[in-house]
């Protein structure tokens, strides 16, 4: 097959996103008290009511009705004043009553956008829009509808490959998940490429952690994503024949299952072939996707109003409650960074992106000047990510507190320490809870920046070795670095920045 870049030179993939994220803040289902509890026992949290037993009435959760509706404002959604839960014909033995409570054709929010601002190598996949200098671009990407529904229950196939029924001599179901509120975002078919369909995933992620609504744990599957793609020759408005990539659990198992579609379709009508309306698996081992089944039309879920549930009338009063508990969200908290620290823009958008490093940097600047803030934005992002990452833990679990992270920050703003002795003060504050000053004063760290001091062993160190002197000036560069050696041995614990400043600057002299 032909690579991503050059297929897409002649055809446009047109890519909807069907992004699903269970409300795991929530202490019970969305129709039944029975508690949300990743790992538990199989089968420990079940119910009449999420188990479908007969005479068995559902009890709309309405901590639920408020996430989503805070979703949707997050999100720029029309939020929707009446709506109603439908049921969705299930044949699937993860959902014992074989029907799934959804919404019909109006969801709770409707109609709204997020932008995508695309720069660097993720830019690189787009060639039909208008770039800036830097090649960056920003994509408007539409919203149709964030939609309630109830989770299914978890399939456990004994003996398959990599856990798929696929030669599974038996499969067993845990109920415990069956009933979890769970709410569904699909896109309009606006993204071209797989970077933009990662992108938006990503940015959605944020949101929703922002927000409070789910911990959109990817490996314990409480965030998912279902892919649809098709082709069509440059210029063309007709779309393609679409197929859906199921479950994706990793925005690179996104991006790659993308472009591996996107790939093969071109492939197939390249050659003369047709694509068929499917279900398709992608495997990241083999990278290839397969096909799981013939993909369902709208008729077959055999939707009808479900009437155990009454349809909902929100008042404007109850949206605009809703609306006033919404947080300050990653694009603005990104951009106020910049204002107020003078942070680059890469560094704002991935503090402001992570809840615990956004909360935990913002404490830390607080009275800082703009270079000491960018140290601690750097020590946050580059340091302290690096070694939550080697220990697997998360930034509460260590002993570092803003404050310390901030004497940090001051030290190296100054020249006070250098940035290897950063790292051993960073490690002590992060393992210890150790103070910096206390730290570096008991380890005599403190580097040396009397300048005088430092000038007047040069002057000396000169006139001991003119001969040298000379030759640099003569042309001999290299031997800048006899002086500097000779310097830093001279000037113990002094400042290497300040020494070299002063070393150049005499010898230019």
């Amino acid at each position: 097959m032909r690579e991503l870049e050059e297929v897409l030179q002649d055809w446009e993939a047109v890519i909807g996103l069907e992004i699903h994220a269970e409300l795991t803040t929530l202490n019970t289902k969305m129709f039944c008290s029975c508690p949300i509890e990743f790992g538990a026992e199989p089968n420990t949290h079940t119910c009449p009511v999420c188990l479908g037993l007969p005479g068995a009435l559902p009890v709309p959760n309405k901590a639920a009705i408020e996430s989503i509706v805070l979703a949707g404002l997050a999100t720029n959604c029309d939020i929707e004043k009446r709506t109603m839960f439908y049921r969705k014909g299930y044949f699937y033995p993860d959902m014992a009553k074989n029907f799934q409570t959804t919404q019909g054709p109006k969801a709770f929010c409707m109609r709204g956008h997020l932008d995508l601002e695309v720069s660097g190598n993720a830019a690189k996949e787009r060639v039909d829009v208008e770039k800036a200098e830097d090649g960056s671009y920003t994509a408007r990407i539409g919203i149709t509808r964030i939609h309630m529904e109830e989770d299914a229950g978890k399939m456990v196939h004994i003996g398959g490959a990599e856990g798929r029924i696929d030669g599974a001599t038996n499969s067993l179901v845990d109920y415990n998940r069956a009933g979890t509120p769970l709410i569904e975002l699909v896109t309009e078919p606006e993204l071209r490429t797989p970077e933009e369909a990662r992108l938006f995933m990503q940015k959605l992620r944020q949101i929703y952690l922002a927000i409070g609504i789910s911990d959109c744990s990817m490996e314990e599957g409480s965030m998912r994503c279902d892919g649809n793609v098709s082709l069509r020759r440059r210029g063309s408005t007709e779309f393609g024949t679409k197929t859906e990539l199921k479950n994706m659990n990793s925005f690179k198992n996104l991006h790659d299952g993308l472009a591996y579609e996107i790939r093969r379709q071109a492939e197939v009508l390249e050659n003369g072939g047709t694509i068929r309306q499917e279900t398709r698996h992608w495997e990241p081992g083999a990278k290839r996707t397969i096909v799981m089944r013939v993909k369902e039309t709208a008729d077959d879920y055999r939707m009808f109003p479900d009437p155990d549930l009454a349809p909902y009338d929100l008042s404007d009063e109850w949206i605009e409650g809703v609306r006033a508990k919404l947080p300050e969200l990653p694009d603005a908290k990104r951009d106020r960074f910049m204002a107020s620290w003078g942070l680059p823009k890469a560094d704002a958008a991935d503090i402001a992106g992570d809840v615990d490093f956004a909360s935990f940097f913002e404490e830390a600047a607080q009275g800082l000047s703009e270079a000491q803030a960018k140290k601690a934005a750097n020590l946050i992002l580059n340091d302290v990510s690096a070694y939550l990452k080697e220990n697997a833990v998360a930034l509460g679990q260590t002993k570092a507190a803003p404050a310390s992270i901030a004497a940090l920050a001051k030290l190296l703003a100054d020249d006070s320490i250098s940035s290897k002795q950063g790292k051993e003060v960073l490690a002590a504050v992060l393992e210890e809870g150790a103070d910096p000053d206390e730290y570096v004063a008991s380890h005599n760290m403190k580097q040396v920046t009397d300048t005088a001091a430092i000038e007047a062993a040069m002057d000396e160190l000169m006139a001991q070795n003119m001969d040298k002197v000379e030759a640099y000036r003569a042309g001999k560069k290299g031997l800048q670095g006899f002086f500097m050696g000779q310097m830093m041995k001279a000037a113990a614990g002094g400042n290497p920045k300040v020494i070299s400043q002063i070393v150049t600057s005499k010898l230019e002299g």
